[in-house]
């Protein structure tokens, strides 16, 4: 396994828990962080926008640690 892959790899799975929390505390609190900003959950389909591509984002940066540190060719493969 090449040390970029290892690196790069860990660095990806340490974002994991952060977007994971992000994504706890917004449905915890009801707003959701924006840049600078807080979407509140009664600003209607945004907030539900926002949620998704939060849940996106968690979904692809753990597929991506999980494809660096396991080798599992998900990159040769697309």
């Amino acid at each position: 396994m090449p040390v970029d892959n290892l690196v790069m790899g860990s660095l990806a799975l340490l974002l994991v828990p952060l977007i994971g929390w992000r994504i706890y505390r917004g449905l915890r609190d009801g707003r959701l962080p924006l840049y600078r900003t807080y979407v509140e959950r009664g600003a209607g389909s945004r907030f539900g926008v926002l949620f998704v591509l939060h849940a996106v984002s968690l979904l692809l940066v753990g597929t991506i640690a999980a494809d660096l540190l396991l080798g599992l060719g998900l990159k040769e493969r697309l």
